[in-house]
Order: structure tokens, then sequence, then C-alpha cells
């Protein structure tokens, strides 16, 4: 009686430490009249032990030995090492497979024996294995005990990850031969008018299937010698279809898997069966990129084959031609972002297939290179992944070290989602999150120390190489085609380099290679760093819409700034400025040709956070300016100072709307595309006020020491007094002055009169720096009057000459620059011309229509499309400024909130006070927003300003890709600034016209 707690203690140590997580149970399981022959065999508890999951498997072996009607089972368990591993193997593993075996207990001896044809079966001996299946229910038990034995070699290790995944597909070869066999019995007249081919497509046909997915096929049909082609593609149809459910529907012993022809053309629209030339015509004429890279993977498997063969080598040059389409690059990585965007949230860190590190990065950069290379080397062409990428290594296309870590990465992830899907049979790519799921994932992979924690820090590991090399394969072997290599290291040939290049979209392959060439050839730290850098560089240049310029403007900065020390520092050690650099440097001429004037302002690019390319405020930048003038010896220098300053806040400014426009790998595109407008009208004005106060400083100073004889003040009209400058755009101002008590007036007006010419000058004297251009053509009487006017002659002409445009114009007039008190007092001035006490009379607003009337039929220039100009066309600027400031004028006495210099500020304020309705406000503020922001793209892409989009394909594509389109999209962009503007256009007519 003692005794008997001090064996069950010692039953219960010897199972924990044979890997059991419930000794009660297990010991309760051994105890059965099953087991009772052998409950103390050590042999069993080792071999058990063994197995990925001890628990489970032992729970298999009682339920199967429970099923038998003799010892057989038993005893060749205890006696045969080779099914005693293979068993209990599959037992620990597959829950399914346990559940299976107990239902069909005969089909343990499927492991029993192996021949050394059985090592390696092919489709013929899974042909034969399942040749007695006449129907769904007897093909479902005959796959799974075929699945058994592929499940055991896998298990024990017998075969690896690449041969179980070829005989997984050979099997499901097997397997839809034999459905389609069912189908054609139970209708042997369709079947005797068609030929049907069945293409495996996806993984199966890529010779790599899973335990558990989609099989993916494609159906080619003809008709027999002398039959209805559409009778025959009728029955055809028949017979495809009943194949499918054969082997998708749910019996009485499940289902196989479902078999998924959505890859046809025009996907489940299309038909399911189409001939050859039906199909052949589709691929010509229709078919988009993604479709192309799916029939890497074609593959006849039933059916016809002589007819599959022939749908194949039909299909095959146009597969090799795809990457000649263009934005054929552009169209793959939009593909994979589009994968990575569906993932639930949820699901995004278990995902082993689709996540960022993923299967799937590792198939579509192979299927990438594949594409680009496979054309001209016939070696590239293999629908499996492991084959491809291994001769991808041996051709040079992808690096040998990196090709091996993708290859150990892709073997460990699949063994992983293998072992998943093994336990219950089930389609899925998540990784569990049940400790006991993870611990028995664990230990299938061979991690038996703690398999929990350890499978953790290897998935992550190669996880990581995946996405860290993913793209850095495609970009990589282009430098080491024009860098020195070791002995015996393969290298992309040149012809093979520039094949690529224009895969990415570089036009010009030979002046890139130069390029790459003078950047990371030589054994230089500087050239080290570079070759580090620049597969990165090139992918994100290749985003953008002109990767020549991009790939031109970085060797021009780094020839500028390459022996500085903090330079390539900067790029190697902060990902957001090698990030926001690429972007800056691919997205137009503008930000270049200020950062080219000083490139040194690239630092700014370099805040980890993005602080420094946030917009100073005025005061700050004021303060600067002001202090350089200070120090400078002279009005030129002083002026010089302010300019450089300028151009330096203009590329920080540019640099930060670009970035913002465009997302970054970390940061996404700023989806409110008036917070982007709003922030670039501000920054912009804000600089233009500083270097005018800051100019102004320098002529007094130069001229007139610490105090001009009349106080001075420079008001801002237009796009500059209501915050809205862009990067093209004049300063529209008015100078007013007042003279100091006891100056003479005509002493005064010619102070006044010179700061303003000498201001003119020195803001236009040709230098490295982007001019300032002064405007001051909205001043009474126009280009006719005096540029400078006394605050008493503003009143005057104001109180007795001024027209209702004049009232307009002054709606944004908003003092800038000069005397405080002075800019405040001709504001009072004007409030009450701009904003009239009795509103406006019909004769007024008459005339202000009469006037938008004639400017549209007159200034619109010749030849332009009047409904793609952002200023004068339809639904443009002048169409939402004139509506808004007519209720300004109208309404501004009453409403405060109209008092405004700001365009959107008013309209958001006359849609608070009921002057419209918030549909309509909505309409004019998107109208008004994306009217700037493609007056601010055109500036960015050109260089120079313009009203219109560009006629360029590139400089058009470059607009698209800031205002958010993908590459191939610019007629989307078009058809959407037209859509928005007739909008506009329809309530600018009842609002402005009173239609």
């Amino acid at each position: 009686m003692t005794s008997a707690p001090g064996r069950r203690s010692s039953t219960f140590t010897r199972l924990l430490r044979h890997g059991f997580t419930d000794p009660s149970a297990a010991e309760r399981l051994l105890e059965s009249a099953e087991l009772s022959a052998v409950r103390d065999d050590p042999v069993l508890l080792e071999a058990l032990g063994a197995t990925a999951d001890p628990d489970l498997a032992l729970l298999g072996l009682v339920r199967l030995l429970e099923a038998q009607s003799d010892r057989e089972l038993l005893d060749t368990v205890i006696a045969a090492k080779p099914l005693r591993d293979r068993l209990l193997g599959v037992l620990g593993a597959s829950e399914a497979l346990a559940e299976h075996l107990a239902r069909h207990p005969r089909d343990w001896h499927a492991l029993v024996t192996y021949e050394p044809r059985d090592l390696h079966p092919g489709v013929e001996e899974f042909e034969r294995g399942l040749a007695e299946a006449t129907d769904p229910v007897s093909l479902r038990v005959a796959y799974r005990r075929c699945l058994l034995s592929i499940a055991a070699r896998d298990v024990c290790g017998t075969t690896d990850l690449a041969e179980t995944a070829a005989e997984l597909a050979d099997l499901a070869t097997a397997t839809l031969r034999a459905a389609l066999a069912i189908a054609r019995t139970a209708a042997p007249e369709d079947a005797a008018l068609c030929r049907l081919a069945v293409i495996a497509m996806g993984k199966c046909g890529g010779h790599e299937l899973n335990y558990v997915s989609d099989v993916d096929v494609i159906f080619v049909g003809e008709a027999v010698d002398g039959a209805d082609e559409g009778k025959a593609l009728r029955a055809a149809t028949k017979l495809a279809s009943h194949m499918m459910r054969v082997c998708s529907e749910t019996t009485v012993e499940g289902s196989i898997w479902p078999v998924d022809a959505n890859l046809r053309p025009e996907g489940r629209n299309g038909p399911l069966v189409r001939s050859l030339a039906s199909h052949l015509a589709y691929y010509q004429r229709w078919a988009k990129t993604w479709e192309f890279q799916a029939l890497l993977k074609a593959r006849p498997v039933a059916g016809d084959i002589e007819l599959g063969e022939q749908y194949v080598e039909a299909l095959e040059p146009l597969v090799w031609k795809a990457a000649e389409r263009e934005n054929f690059v552009a169209d793959v990585q939009k593909m994979r972002r589009r994968v990575v965007e569906n993932i639930p949230v949820a699901e995004l860190d278990r995902q082993l297939k689709l996540g960022p590190g993923g299967l799937r990065d590792v198939e579509f950069a192979v299927q990438l290179l594949q594409l680009v290379h496979g054309r001209e080397d016939g070696s590239l062409r293999s629908g499996t992944t492991l084959n491809a990428l291994q001769a991808l290594a041996a051709g040079g296309y992808v690096g040998r070290a990196d090709a091996a870590q993708l290859d150990e990465a892709y073997r460990f992830l699949r063994s992983m989602e293998h072992r998943i899907q093994l336990y219950r049979l089930r389609r899925t790519h998540l990784v569990p999150e049940d400790d006991a799921d993870l611990r028995r994932l664990g230990r299938s992979l061979g991690l038996r120390a703690d398999p929990v924690t350890d499978l953790i820090r290897e998935w992550k590991r190669h996880a990581s190489v995946v996405r860290r090399l993913h793209e850095k394969i495609f970009y990589r072997p282009l430098l080491d085609a024009v860098a020195q290599l070791g002995p015996g290291e393969a290298r992309l040939s040149a012809g093979a380099a520039r094949e690529r290049l224009v895969a990415l979209g570089y036009a010009d392959p030979a002046s890139a290679l130069r390029h790459l060439e003078a950047l990371a050839s030589g054994v230089t730290r500087k050239a080290a760093i570079q070759r580090t850098l620049l597969p990165v560089l090139l992918g994100w240049f290749a985003e953008s819409a002109d990767p020549d310029a991009g790939l031109l403007n970085f060797r021009k900065v780094s020839d500028a700034l390459g022996k500085t020390p903090w330079y390539l520092r900067l790029l190697r050690d902060e990902g957001a400025a090698a990030e926001n650099l690429a972007r800056v440097l691919s997205a137009g001429r503008l930000a270049p040709d200020l950062l080219m004037r000083a490139p040194e302002a690239v630092a700014l690019l370099g805040d980890g956070d993005g602080g420094g390319l946030e917009p100073r405020g005025r005061a700050g930048l004021e303060q600067e300016i002001l202090a350089a003038v200070g120090r400078a010896d002279g009005a030129v220098q002083g002026v010089t100072a302010a300019r450089g300053v300028r151009r330096r806040e203009l590329f920080r400014t540019a640099a930060a709307d670009i970035v913002g426009s465009y997302g970054t790998e970390t940061q996404p595109a700023e989806p409110d595309q008036g917070a982007l407008m709003d922030r670039v009208g501000g920054a912009v004005s804000d600089l233009t006020a500083a270097t005018l106060a800051g100019t102004l400083r320098a002529v007094v100073r130069d001229g007139w020491g610490d105090t001009l004889p009349t106080r001075f003040a420079v008001i801002g009209v237009g796009r500059f007094g209501g915050h809205e400058l862009g990067y093209g755009s004049d300063a529209d101002v008015l100078f007013v002055h007042e003279p100091r008590e006891g100056v003479d007036e005509r002493v005064a007006s010619d102070a006044a009169n010179k700061v303003v010419s000498e201001m003119r000058r020195l803001l236009q004297i040709p230098s490295a720096d982007p001019p300032l251009l002064i405007d001051a053509d909205l001043r009474p009487e126009g280009k006719s009057g005096p540029l400078v006017r006394t605050l008493t002659s503003y009143a005057a002409y104001y109180r007795r000459w001024s027209l209702v445009w004049e009232s307009q114009a002054l709606l944004r007039a908003e003092p800038v620059a000069g005397d405080e008190e002075l800019g405040r007092r001709f504001v009072e001035l004007i409030d009450p011309l701009r904003y009239p006490e009795a509103g406006l009379g019909d004769d007024a607003v008459r005339e202000i229509r009469r006037l938008k009337a004639r400017m549209e039929s007159e200034r619109l220039p010749r030849g332009t499309d009047p409904k793609l100009h952002t200023k004068l066309g339809p639904g443009g600027l002048s169409d939402v400024e004139w509506t808004v400031q007519l209720l300004q004028m109208r309404h501004g006495a009453g409403e405060p909130g109209l008092r405004t210099t700001r365009t959107r500020a008013a309209l958001a304020a006359a849609q608070g006070a009921g002057f419209l309705s918030a549909e309509d406000a909505a309409t004019l503020d998107e109208a008004w927003v994306l009217a700037t922001r493609v007056r601010n793209a055109v500036m960015l892409v050109r260089g120079r300003a313009g009203d219109t989009f560009p006629s360029e394909a590139r400089e058009l594509a470059a607009v698209g890709r800031y205002l958010g389109y993908e590459a191939g999209h610019v007629g989307d962009m078009l058809d959407d600034y037209r859509r928005t503007a007739r909008r506009a256009r329809g309530v600018v007519e009842e609002l402005f016209y009173g239609a």
C-alpha cells in the first residue's frame, strides 16, 4: 500500500521529464487496458517524449488502439522503431490525422513499410493510392491516407521543406485528376464533347504547396473534332464545376481543400472555362501586371495535358514581356502594399504569409526579379520560389549571402506554416497565441530547451531578415555591377543591370550606372557607406516619377558634401534623413535647386522626429534676418544674407511639403490636403514678410542710419495678405508712408520712393538665391499711380476716386513690415471701404460680376484648356475667391467672422453665419485647396510657376505623385480635378452670378 504513491510520484516525474504537460491525464491513459502490456516499457515513453506534443500523441495512440481488433499495431509499434517514430510523430503533430486514424483504424498500415520509391513518391504513386476512390467520400479517405505518409516523412525529417511541399503538390495533382475522373464518369456525354485542361497556379503550380491551401487553377476548354464550340465549352464548364465540388464540398469525411479559379481572366466575373484563343486574346489586350506575375507558376496538371502545354507555350512569351510594361515595378510593389493594407490590424503581427517580413515578401521579390531578368535568362523561369532564388544567386542577380539568408528564412517560415496547418488541417497563416500551441509548434521544429521563447525569437529573427532583404536584393546587385568583387563572386552583367534599371523606371540606365560607379566604387570609407545607403535610396527614387533626376541630384549633393564628415553619417544613422532626402531629390526641380545652392541645408532633413522640417514662425525668422542685416557691411550684403535665409527656409518648407505629401515608411502621407496647403501658404507668407522687413532695415540703415525721415509701412495684399502665398508667387504689396514731424513732404516722399526702388532692386539682383519680385500693381490708379503714397493721400483717393474693384482688392490687405502703428492706421482707414456699413448696392454687385466675366474672357491664355486652368478656369481660384469676397463685402460689416484676409477662414465664417450651406462651403473649399495644391505642385516639379497641369509626361506624373496618385493614374487625377472644379462652378453660378 505504501509503495503506490511512490510509484505514482516516480511515473509523474518521468512524464514531466519526457515533455508531458498534463502528467495526471497521461498516467490515466497509460493505465488503460490497451496499454497494459507496455505501460512500463521505457521505449514507448521515450518515443512519446520525442514528439511535438507527447500528451496529444499518447491520447491519439490510445484512441487508435481502442479501435483495433487485435494486438498487431501495438506489437509492431513496440518492435519496429521506424513505424513507432512515424506513427507517434504524426499523432503528436496532428490532431486531425489522429482523428482520421481513429475513424479508419486500418490506415496505420500506410506507415508500416517504405520501399525506396516510397521515400519520395511522385504523382504516379499518389494516383495509385487514390485509384480505388470512386466518389467524393472515398476520395477524401484515400487522400488523407496519402497525406499520412507525407506528414510522417515530414515530422520525422525524412524529407525537407521543399520535398514535402513538392509531395503535397503532387498529391494535389493526383487528387485533381481523380476528381476530374469522377466528374467525367458522372457525365460521359459532356466528356465526349470537349477537351478540358486544368492548369495549376499559385503554390500548386509552383510545386510548393502547403498542407491546407486553396488550390488555384485555370481551365482551358476546346471542342473535340466536329463538336459545336459553344456546346463544348458549356460541357467543359459543367465538368470543371463538378470537379471543383468534388474537392471542395463538405461530406461526412470533411472536405479536401477549396479549388479556386479566381485567377482566371476577369476573375469571378469571367467565364469559368475559356478556349485557348480567348485566353490569349485577353492576355494580349486586357491583362494587368499581376496576372502575368501569377502566370509564372502556371503548370498543366490534369485533363488534356497536351492542351495545357499549348496554353503555357502560347502565354509564355507574354509573361516575359511583362517587365516592359509601363509602371511595371510600381504595379508589383503596389499590389504588395495593398495586400499588407488589407490585413486586419489585430492579425498584422501574427501573419506568417502576408505581413511585413512574411513569406509573400520573399515570393514577391523573387518573382519581380524573375520577370525582369527571365526575358534574357531562361535558367530563371522556375515556378518554385526556392529554385528560382537559387538560380538568381547563381546568375549574380542576387548576392549569394543575401540569397542564403532568404533561403534559410523562407524555409523556417514555411516550416512554421506547415506545422500550424498540420495540427488541425485548417487553412491558416496566423501564428497561434496560446502557449500550448506555441510549445507544440516550437517542439515540432526541434526547439526543445525553451520551445515558446526560442520559437518567438527565431521567428522574429527570420522575419527581420526578410524585411531587411526583400527590397534590398533588388537594388544591391546594381552596385556590385560597378564595384570590385572578390574572386569567384558573380555579378550582374552590364546588360542585366540596365534591364533592371529600366524596369525600375530609369529612362537613361547608362547614365544611372555611371552615377552608381562614381558614388560606390573604390575602397574608401565614403564608398563603403554609399554602398550601404544606395540600395535603399534606389528603391525610394524608383517610387518617384523621375528616378533619373533623383539619382543625379543625389550624386551632385554627395559630390558637394562628400568630404564633410557629418553628411554620410547623417544619412546612415538617421533613417528619416535618408528617406526624406530621396523623396526631396526625386520630386521635381525646385527643392533640389534650392539645396544645390547651399547643400549644407540637407541637415534640416535629419531631425528624427521631423522637427527639422517644422516651419518657423514669422517672429523667429524676422529676428534671425534682422540680426544678419545688423552684422552686414552695407545694404547689398545685408539683403544677400536675408535672401540666403529665405532660400534655406524655402527649402525647409518645400521639403516638409514633399515629405508630407509623399509620406515615408514610418509616417503615412498627410491625409488633410488643406492642412498641407495652409502650412505652405503660412510658411512662405511669413518668410516673405520677414525678408521684406530685413530688406527694409538694410536699405534704411545704408541710406539714413537708424531713422528714415518718414514713417514707412509695407501692406501685403492678394495672396500675400491672405497668408496664401505659393512657391512661385510674387509679393503683392502697397507702400504707405507718413512724414515725421518737422520733415518736408518732398524730402519724405523722395526718401520713401528711394526705399521702394532700392528694396525692389536688391531683391532682384542676380545671385544663387531665388529672386523675390515685389508687385505693387494693386495700388491706387494701378501702374499709372505713384508707387508709394502718404496715408493722407490714400484717404483722399479712396474717399473720392475709389472703384469697387479697389475695395475688393483691399479685402486681403494686412500690414507685413515697417511701422506697426502706421500699418494699423492704414487698416482702420480701409475697413469701411472693404466692409461697407450698408453692404453692396445692386450696381456694385453688377460691376463686380462684369469685371469677373471680362477677366475670364480676356486673361485666359490662348490654347489653354479652361477646365484645367487653376486660376481663371471654371471652379478655379478666381471663382472661389470672388464668391467669398462678394459675401465679405455684402455682410462683413455685420459679421465679424468675415473680417479676415484668409479665404478659407472667410468661407468657414460665411457658412457658420448661414450665408451658404455646409455642402456648398465644402465644395468651394475642396476646389480652392486642390487648385492651390496643383499650382504648388507645378512649381515644385518644374521649378517655375504655372497655372495649368504640365504637358510633359514625367512632369505630369510627378504632379500626380505629389497629389497622392499612384503611378499610371494621371488620367484619374485630371478627371478628379475637372469633376471638383465643375461642382465648384455650379456653386459659383448660384452664389456669385445669382443663377
